[in-house]
């Protein structure tokens, strides 16, 4: 007579002989499926309204001091609560509450209202749970798949393993400067990961006055130096300047230095401004130097056939950081890192300690060899959602209409006495100012360093400002194709009555 192995019926092959599950299942004491149903549904129903009463809402208005406190003070709870209650406390104590760029009248900073088929592959991404550094499931070949997608979508070249999501631009860019920095030392002889910088001349990196300040943050996090990143004059225009980029380099080579960088934008914060790249690129290859653009908010311009011509070249590019939670709505956090040389970044990241050997890998091995995050969130599904949803076409259609109403803007704003442009609308960032007549530049500045604050507490709309060389601007950006062209009349407006507030 045999004996049958308790754990035969057991796919997991685990032995649960004494353990007593009849006042629980396998996924945990606190998990009752009608429970969780019933507080999803509640919690669906709770976001649909709130997506659609937002633009009916202030676009943002301060906390109520009480509610705030009532946020800062929250008590560790001693015992749980049950799901069901939770819905109704996020209705009550955060919904009421946005940052408000969800709303089609927010034209603030580079935050995109998110797209509803993000919104919903959220939820069952966090339900998979897993992490997205390797092996053989979905949300790894998913994200192969949509990082290819996104190459695509933006005309930069793909190869197998050439880039991976991270939590943004901010993150990207410090893995592309992290592989332009191997690659310059292992020309200079020098094997960075082993001997860090030490011995090597100063690295030096070169970039604008409108360069985003996550470039310095990866230039000082990976032992560069802010001051040896040279600001590089650009023209009329707001593109980087490539005779006085060749300058720069000439003189930092003959001083002992070593050039290794350049940094371009497909769309800087400021003003939206996209540099020439077909120039810039023949002169990296030239000087033997890596060419990173910053397409964040504005690589995906290059789907509007209107301003397609700016990105000639851009392919050129050894590497590529942009965000899918920008322009194309996908809800926060998701940024794409995109290389030309796959083993650039791989022998820059990839350590594979014995517990994390994969003999089924296959060529690529796991996202964790290409970027610093072990345990990686599963944001692919986000992005092949919205993407799914809305396919290259309507893509096109969402960033063409922001195009074209940030171009109307721009006419609006040089139609009205009160205003002024300050730079060409190149992409959908509007850059203009109060003209405050009568004041001197003092006062101008003044009030246009004033203005955004008073007119987001207004509450009808929600703007920014920023230094445009060393004078005070707003800037409008525009990401959300709900946006109307009365919404753009109302933001003058309020621009305008907040000024008549702030010098009666």
């Amino acid at each position: 007579m045999t004996t049958e192995d308790p754990r035969s019926s057991n796919p997991c092959g685990a032995d649960f002989r004494g353990a007593d599950f009849r006042s629980a299942d396998f996924r945990g004491a606190d998990f009752r499926s009608a429970d969780f149903r019933s507080a999803a549904h509640a919690t669906a129903e709770l976001v649909a309204d709130y997506l659609a009463e937002l633009p009916a809402r202030p676009v943002w208005q301060p906390m109520d001091d009480t509610a705030r406190q009532a946020l800062l003070d929250a008590p560790l709870p001693a015992r749980g609560r049950p799901l069901a209650e939770l819905p109704a406390a996020i209705a009550r104590d955060v919904l009421p509450y946005p940052m408000g760029n969800g709303n089609p009248r927010f034209f603030g900073w580079v935050n995109s209202a998110p797209a509803p088929a993000g919104v919903l592959a959220t939820l069952a991404a966090a339900a998979m749970n897993p992490s997205s550094a390797g092996g053989d499931h979905a949300d790894v070949h998913l994200e192969r798949a949509v990082v290819r997608w996104i190459a695509e979508l933006v005309g930069f070249p793909h190869p197998a393993g050439g880039g991976l999501l991270t939590s943004g631009t901010s993150m990207a860019t410090i893995v592309c400067l992290a592989a332009a920095r191997n690659r310059a030392a292992r020309r200079a002889g020098h094997d960075v990961r082993e001997d860090g910088l030490t011995g090597l001349p100063p690295l030096v990196g070169y970039v604008t006055g409108e360069t985003h300040s996550c470039v310095r943050k990866a230039a000082e996090l990976l032992g560069l130096g802010s001051r040896h990143l040279r600001t590089v004059a650009t023209g009329p225009d707001g593109r980087l300047d490539p005779a006085e980029l060749r300058a720069a380099v000439g003189r930092d080579r003959a001083a002992g230095l070593l050039p290794f960088l350049v940094v371009a934008s497909a769309g800087t914060v400021g003003t939206g401004a996209v540099d020439a790249f077909e120039p810039l690129a023949d002169l990296c290859r030239e000087q033997g130097l890596w060419l990173h653009v910053d397409g964040a908010y504005g690589a995906f311009g290059r789907l509007d056939p209107a301003i397609a011509h700016r990105y000639a070249g851009l392919e050129r590019a050894d590497s590529l950081a942009l965000d899918p939670h920008k322009w194309l709505g996908v809800p926060v956090d998701c940024g794409c890192a995109l290389v030309r040389d796959t083993e650039e970044l791989r022998g820059t990241f990839s350590l594979v300690p014995s517990y994390l050997r994969d003999e089924a890998a296959g060529e690529l091995g796991w996202f964790s060899e290409y970027g610093t995050e072990q345990t990686r969130p599963f944001r692919a599904l986000k992005v092949w959602a919205t993407i799914a949803h809305r396919g290259r076409a309507g893509l096109v259609e969402d960033i063409a209409r922001c195009t074209a109403l940030a171009r109307r803007l721009g006419e609006l704003v040089q139609a009205d006495e009160e205003l002024e442009l300050l730079a060409e609308v190149q992409t959908s960032i509007v850059a203009f100012r109060h003209r405050a007549a009568g004041r001197d530049e003092a006062a101008r500045d003044a009030l246009n360093r004033e203005l955004p604050v008073a007119v987001q507490r207004r509450g009808r709309v929600f703007v920014t400002g920023a230094l445009l060389g060393a004078h005070e601007m707003l800037r409008a950006c525009l990401l959300n194709p709900a946006t109307t062209e009365d919404d753009l009349r109302l933001l003058l407006a309020e621009v305008k009555a907040a000024a008549r507030e702030l010098q009666p």
